[in-house]
């Protein structure tokens, strides 16, 4: 190949890497995340997996408001099931979603309020949706749009990736680490309220790469950390795979 041609296919693949949607970009991208995330064993051939959950809340000068322990189940296949279990005052709660309908059950009672089991299955939802990055991202009705790169608090410099859903009610981004493409955080815009969801460390017992520990940040509206909100702590994961 002469100086003329080789110069010519250089150009052609610059030219072709630029003008490549953000809609490609963040879907190569997320496979990107998808392979650093998957150790040795693969998301797609997990059919359940159960962890527990440490919560703590804070008020805004740094107060421990509440703490709390759950035990999350997720059941993936043949299709989407649910069950959050603890333990409040010495009673038993569980709520479950059989893949079409939420139950509650607080001990011996069974809790039938409609807005209150909707409630219960928008917390399976966000427990759901904080917890299973990246795996997730590239579902039908997620739409992924790649904005830049930009640099977190601390210095880390991340790869920003829109997510827009079917519903169209919430605005959220994820935000995949330069270099190792690890999820590193999480930014959530819903009932007026902005958040930073940022995984401090990770898991890596069961062959994937899953949350540890993370930091739950209220922002403003330039994105700067307001004051820290919640952390969560992970553990006992157990996974079953086909």
């Amino acid at each position: 190949m002469n100086y003329k041609s080789l110069l010519s296919l250089l150009f052609s693949l610059f030219f072709f890497s630029c003008t490549q949607s953000p809609e490609k970009q963040a879907q190569e991208l997320v496979e990107k995340s998808i392979a650093a995330h998957q150790l040795s064993k693969n998301w797609e051939n997990i059919s359940s997996i159960k962890f527990k959950k440490m919560t703590r809340l804070l008020d805004e000068s740094g107060t421990v408001e509440s703490e709390s322990e759950q035990w999350v189940e997720f059941r993936l296949k043949p299709y989407f099931e649910a069950k959050l279990t603890w333990t409040k005052d010495s009673i038993l709660h569980v709520v479950n979603f059989n893949g079409s309908k939420t139950s509650y059950q607080m001990g011996e009672n069974t809790i039938e309020n409609e807005g209150f089991l909707k409630a219960k299955r928008a917390e399976i939802d966000a427990a759901y949706f904080a917890f299973a990055q990246p795996w997730t991202l590239l579902e039908e009705n997620t739409n992924l749009s790649y904005e830049g790169r930009k640099t977190l608090k601390g210095g880390n410099s991340v790869e920003s990736i829109r997510m827009s859903f079917m519903s169209g009610l919430d605005e959220n981004w994820i935000y995949i680490d330069s270099v190792s493409a690890n999820v590193v955080a999480l930014e959530q815009h819903t009932a007026g309220k902005k958040r930073l969801i940022e995984t401090i460390s990770y898991d890596e017992s069961t062959g994937l790469l899953l949350a540890k520990q993370q930091k739950n940040y209220m922002i403003d509206e330039e994105g700067k950390t307001q004051f820290l909100e919640a952390e969560y702590l992970y553990s006992d994961y157990q996974v079953t795979f086909e």
